[in-house]
């Protein structure tokens, strides 16, 4: 199955391996440069069905460091582009961008929150910090939640003009949009906090914006955090409920991580540690989902598939270490994966 193409709207995947988002923390006011386009263009060499560019800011504060990246204005569309260009014209694979608002976690440096003067104030749905340490963020008014709705609507109208093909929501690990989902750093009284259906509102405005951006050319995924390994916080029945919602909006896949939202929660890490996550949410929704969280070889990726936990295998710290992983597994498995004419004299079939 990990060769098998797979569709969302129009937009086929040659196989199911994805390149997940990961910050590299190398730019300058949000400008994608050298490195990215060498970076994602290398996994796409590599085979890999799906290439997911990092988080993505869509406004300045939405940044976690003063060098995460942006698409807030048309430079960084131009930019972006390039590296779209490539992956388009130089490989099989597809190319998404995730896009994000780090939120309370934002204005920091190694996990550290920066001076003011150096970042910027943080937002947050309540007053509560990330740490106890830093400062209290500013608590969001009801109408500068829908000027951040429009961000997000604005973002995707310049991701598509950039030429991706998938575009994820950022709902996950302890950032803006899942501040709002946990009832921990949602203590709101108005109609963006209390109950489930109006804390999950603020990502459902988001996903119904971007959706008016795109048409069935352009697929949505939204990341999402299954847990958060917290007593009385967002839990894996409140995903599954969440799942079944998105997928009433059109959200083609739900990408499913882990924690992120409470400084120093317990989380026991082993290989396909948030592989249950997945599998719940996809059984228990009835939505196509992503599994993610060291998974590191061909054969545990294959049984997630085939054990129906996961439609996509989304690979992190691995295809860092090896950007060939997706086509040196076609290798063992006797499978097709696109691989550069320029490299077939290192194709090998046994």
């Amino acid at each position: 199955m990990l060769y098998t193409p797979i569709k969302f709207r129009n937009i086929e995947l040659k196989n199911r391996w994805v390149m997940s988002p990961m910050c590299m923390y190398s730019c300058e006011n949000g400008l994608a440069n050298d490195f990215h386009f060498v970076h994602y263009g290398s996994r796409a060499q590599g085979g890999t069905g799906l290439i997911m560019v990092e988080a993505t800011g869509v406004e300045p504060r939405g940044r976690i460091t003063n060098h995460c990246m942006g698409i807030w204005n048309d430079e960084q569309v131009a930019e972006l582009e390039k590296i779209v260009d490539f992956v388009h014209s130089r490989s099989e694979s597809k190319i998404g961008i995730q896009l994000a608002h780090a939120g309370r976690k934002g204005s920091t440096w190694n996990n550290l929150q920066i001076p003011i003067e150096e970042g910027w104030e943080t937002i947050a749905p309540s007053a509560i910090p990330y740490h106890p340490s830093e400062r209290i963020p500013h608590v969001l008014t009801a109408d500068e939640i829908k000027g951040l709705v429009l961000n997000f609507k604005e973002a995707a109208r310049r991701a598509i003009k950039a030429g991706f093909d998938i575009i994820e929501i950022h709902g996950a690990h302890g950032y803006l949009i899942h501040q709002f989902l946990s009832p921990l750093s949602n203590i709101r009284t108005d109609e963006y906090g209390g109950s489930f259906e109006n804390r999950i509102r603020f990502l459902l405005e988001i996903v119904d914006a971007v959706n008016e951006e795109l048409n069935e050319d352009t697929a949505l995924f939204v990341r999402i955090s299954g847990t958060e390994y917290a007593e009385n916080g967002w839990n894996i029945k409140d995903s599954v409920e969440l799942a079944k919602v998105l997928k009433e909006h059109a959200v083609n896949l739900v990408d499913v991580s882990s924690g992120g939202n409470i400084h120093g929660a317990k989380i026991a890490v082993f290989d396909g540690y948030q592989v249950p996550f997945s599998s719940e949410v996809r059984n228990g929704a009835g939505v196509r989902t992503g599994a993610v969280g060291l998974i590191t070889k061909v054969e545990q990726a294959e049984e997630i598939l085939q054990k129906e936990e996961a439609d996509l295998i989304f690979v992190a710290r691995e295809i860092l270490r090896n950007p060939y992983i997706a086509v040196q597994g076609s290798f063992e498995m006797k499978e097709d994966c696109f691989f550069p004419h320029q490299y077939t004299r290192a194709k090998i079939s046994t």
